[in-house]
């Protein structure tokens, strides 16, 4: 299935040069792409690739159209942001050519007869729905799959095989969980007594908002008393780990093996690089970046770029360490003083 460049230019917007008829089936990078692919120039070191390239059209910004745009032969989309208006025409293309989950409740599905589950809603095998769970319109919950007890999955939200999703958890709209994810697991809790550790009970939830992405084998904790708040638009890769009682800011996005501790609150705007730690009961401001490998251990109080990380010691080393590397802006300021003394007095001997 194939769809008019025109009709692109219609849904996405952009500058067309070039015939609005001509049809393209799917995107395709520079090297590969073909008389029926549209590709996309979004890093200026490809320019001599894209000139060159067979595709159909090309997307690019106003400043490399002006470069290239004479010696390319296709048709082309001239946009500030090639790159989000290939994410977008890739959904596009994704959606024509999707198998649709079918509709209503598989038979090998297990559901609760107080469960509320929308017609349009796709339950597949094996899957179970336990009491008072609500299924809302166009939501899939894909094969074994476990719903708990009065969990709510909102509209157009999709659950691929496997997922649990446990007792009062809550998603909204449009989000997407991968395989492998647990949300709403018991948080990591408990008291000393004498070296025993005695379990203090999780009894919050853990809470969703719209168009959020919850990577493969991730695990979300619920909170000891209150929730766990992941907030609209989160990005969350594989094997994430967020600890109970933590609050995720809208955008927030965190790449692969990210840890975040117990009651950490996280901003607006944030990206954490992969393996990145956060230790518990910190908080960070919005439109902050962690790199990867990072260890957090303070808050942040500023937005910008962090980066991190000390060797394992034993803990009076590594104080002294750091202490010693706090100061090293002073030292370096003594050591520059003293440098232009030694001078000042070498040059007064000589005379």
């Amino acid at each position: 299935m194939g769809t008019r460049l025109g009709e692109l230019v219609e849904r996405f917007g952009g500058q067309l040069a070039g015939d609005a008829n001509l049809e393209v089936t799917g995107i395709a990078p520079l090297a590969d792409a073909g008389a029926s692919h549209i590709s996309f120039l979004s890093n200026s070191k490809f320019r001599a690739q894209a000139a060159s390239s067979g595709a159909a059209a090309l997307i690019l910004t106003p400043a490399d159209d002006a470069l290239i745009g004479a010696q390319y032969a296709g048709a082309r989309i001239v946009t500030p942001n090639p790159y989000v208006y290939f994410a977008r025409a890739a959904q596009f293309f994704a959606d024509l050519t999707e198998i649709r989950a079918p509709l209503g409740i598989h038979p090998s599905a297990i559901v609760d007869a107080s469960a509320q589950v929308d017609a349009s809603a796709s339950v597949g095998p094996r899957a179970v729905v336990e009491a008072g769970a609500v299924l809302k319109a166009g939501c899939v919950i894909g094969a074994g799959c476990v719903i708990g007890r009065d969990a709510v999955v909102g509209a157009g939200t999709r659950l691929f095989a496997n997922v649990t999703f446990h007792a009062r958890c809550v998603i909204g709209e449009r989000g997407i969980i991968h395989s492998g994810a647990v949300i709403g697991t018991d948080g990591f809790g408990f008291a000393n007594e004498g070296g025993v550790y005695i379990k203090i009970p999780q009894t919050g939830r853990v809470v969703i908002g719209d168009d959020v992405d919850i990577g493969a084998n991730t695990t979300i904790d619920r909170g000891a008393l209150a929730d766990t708040i992941i907030e609209d638009g989160v990005k969350l890769d594989n094997q994430i780990q967020i600890g109970h009682n933590c609050h995720i800011g809208a955008h927030t996005a965190m790449a692969g093996c990210v840890g975040v501790a117990g009651s950490a609150v996280i901003g607006k705007y944030c990206t954490f690089g992969g393996a990145a730690m956060v230790l518990g009961h910190l908080t960070i401001a919005d439109r902050v970046h962690v790199g990867s490998g990072s260890m957090v251990s303070r808050s942040i109080a500023e937005p910008g770029q962090y980066t991190g990380f000390y060797p394992l010691a034993k803990n009076a080393d590594w104080e002294k360490s750091a202490a010693i590397v706090r100061n090293l802006t002073s030292m370096r300021e003594k050591i520059r003083a003293l440098e232009k003394t030694i001078k000042t007095l070498t040059k007064q001997d000589e005379k």
